[in-house]
């Protein structure tokens, strides 16, 4: 079984945003750089200990996760950052996220990402994005 959970981000820079964003896209009023996000989600593919990105509420039996996609489109205004994993601890996809934005309006460079799952200290994560904008979409699951 493996879900998938999108999560929406709309970055506004000059024009007010349209209310049917609201409640269904993180607001973010600066234009973020996708190709760094991008970089910086690579760092995250792949099997490892996820502590940093897990709420303090997890319950999960173990941290270590394999992530087999996280990748940032843009559509316009419009970011989709997709995640797919096995499965996600608590908060995994929304701290993920945070921190991405950190890297993608300038706050953070590249590297601060590995240094954060390296870490394995929830501090050093960056913020966690809202709940709204974030979707389950799919699972998929090994017919084997």
């Amino acid at each position: 079984m493996r879900p998938h959970a999108p999560l929406s981000i709309q970055d506004h820079q000059s024009t007010p945003p349209l209310t049917i964003h609201e409640k269904r896209a993180w607001l973010v009023h600066r234009p973020l750089n996708v190709e760094k996000m991008n970089e910086a989600a690579l760092l995250l593919h792949g099997k490892h200990d996820f502590t940093a990105f897990r709420s303090s509420n997890c319950q999960a039996k173990s941290p270590l996760k394999t992530l087999s996609r996280l990748i940032v489109t843009r559509s316009g205004e419009q970011l989709t950052i997709t995640a797919s994993a096995r499965s996600f601890m608590h908060n995994q996809v929304r701290s993920m996220v945070g921190s991405l934005q950190m890297v993608g309006d300038g706050h953070w460079p590249v590297e601060q990402i590995r240094e954060v799952l390296d870490s394995k200290d929830r501090a050093a994560c960056g913020p966690v994005a809202p709940a709204h904008g974030l979707y389950f979409t799919k699972v998929e699951y090994d017919l084997e």
